[in-house]
Parts: structure tokens; C-alpha cells; sequence
């Protein structure tokens, strides 16, 4: 029997796989509601594949429009955690929306994807977020790591070792959980505590949030063992 009622908000008319995946990952991981949010642009297009899902305003280029908003506040308010999937594109208005969204909600947040890139220029407002799950890839870590103070630069070239010690010194001074993948391992960190586990698929951003949130929204004072706990299949 699944818990917890989990938010996921992404797409956009040329891409909508990510909402998809995560949607099936959070149901299979044990969620007991699962409600997705897509750009009304797409309503005709997913209606078979998604028949539960709920739209908001899109732009002429079918992402999400400023008037968005107030759906996503909405619909966060049903929730007990949000997961930002990603396949957003690259729209003015969706940046608006997004930077907006984090500001305003409170809740469990989880960000994966291009929804991560959208903060590459201020890394501080999603890092800096309490009660907050960042799902980045190596080079989107690497961005996250210049734009901010940091010892340690990320390069691809590290060891598993070395990206350790960064994360342990990088997550004491910002609250954020952060979980990147490097040498075939998937890295948790938070609070200087960091994890690592197996994980050899080459895609693996969408689905492994989708865990991570559900885990995270029902054990929400317990995030780092949350999401740790999540990789174990």
C-alpha cells in the first residue's frame, strides 16, 4: 500500500518523456497518489498516455506560460512533495514560472534535469532551499560548483574519493541534498554526509528523482537517509 501524494511538473510540446517516467517510477516506488502537471499544449497529445493528468497555461511554444503559476502553487498545495521532471525547454516565461515556484513553495522539493539548469546562473536559490533533493548530472554539478564558493572544482577527471570529500565539505555550508552519478556510482550527499551505490545504467536523472521524492516526501525529516535508501533495489 503506497503513502503520500507526490506532485511531478514538467514537459513541453516537443518533449514530455521525463513527466512520464517519473510518474511511472514514483507509482512502482510506492507513492500513494501521483498527480502530473503538464503545459496545456499537450493535453490532446497525452490524453491516452497520462488520462490523470492536469494542465496548465502554456506559451504559443507550448511551455509553461507566467499565468502557470497559480496551478502549480495550486496543485502543490494537494501535495506532500513536488517533483520538478524536467523536459521544460528553454522558455523565458517557464524561467519566471520556475524561479517564482521555488521561492513561493515550502514543501519537499525535488529537481532534476533541464529544471536545474534554469538555476545555473543562481545556483543559491535551489541549494540553499531547505528540504530540497538536486538530481544534477556531473557537468551541471561542475556549473552548480563555479557558480558558488567552493574549495574544490569538479572535474571529470577526479576520483570517486576526491568527489566525496568535495561533496562532505560543499553540503556543511548549503542545505540542499545533492545527488550526482560519477564512476558508476550514485553519490548522495547532505549535511557532509555522503552515500554512494550502483548504478551502471547510463540514463538514470528522471527515474532515480522519481525514487528519491517519493522516499524524501514520506520521511521528510530523514532526507539524506531518504534518498539513499531509494537506490537500493
Amino acid at each position: 500500500m503506497g503513502a503520500g501524494k507526490i506532485l511531478i511538473i514538467g514537459g513541453n510540446a516537443h518533449r514530455f518523456g521525463a513527466p512520464g517516467i517519473a510518474y511511472a517510477a514514483s507509482e512502482k516506488t510506492g507513492a500513494g497518489s501521483v498527480r502530473v502537471l503538464l503545459p496545456d499544449a499537450i493535453r490532446k497529445i497525452v490524453k491516452g498516455m497520462l488520462p490523470d493528468a492536469d494542465f496548465a497555461p502554456s506559451t504559443p511554444s507550448g511551455s509553461f506560460a507566467k499565468n502557470a503559476l497559480s496551478e502549480l502553487l495550486t496543485n502543490a498545495q494537494w501535495s506532500d512533495g513536488v517533483l520538478l521532471a524536467g523536459d521544460f525547454g528553454r522558455n523565458s516565461e517557464t524561467a519566471i514560472v520556475l524561479e517564482s515556484f521555488v521561492e513561493k513553495y515550502r514543501g519537499v522539493l525535488t529537481i532534476t534535469q533541464d529544471a536545474a539548469d534554469y538555476f545555473k546562473e543562481t545556483p543559491l536559490t535551489i541549494i540553499d532551499r531547505e528540504n530540497t533533493i538536486v538530481v544534477v548530472s556531473l557537468a551541471q554539478l561542475q556549473k552548480i560548483f563555479i557558480s558558488t564558493p567552493s574549495i574544490t572544482p569538479i572535474v571529470s577527471s577526479m576520483s570517486s574519493i576526491q568527489l566525496a570529500e568535495a561533496l562532505h565539505y560543499y553540503t556543511k555550508e548549503h542545505p540542499a541534498c545533492i545527488v550526482t552519478k560519477h564512476n558508476d556510482l550514485i553519490f548522495v550527499a547532505a549535511s557532509g554526509q555522503v552515500s554512494t551505490t550502483k548504478h551502471t545504467e547510463r540514463l538514470w536523472r528522471v527515474e532515480t528523482s522519481g525514487k528519491i521524492a517519493v522516499f524524501a516526501m514520506q520521511n521528510p525529516q530523514k532526507i539524506f537517509e531518504a534518498a539513499t535508501t531509494s537506490l537500493l533495489d
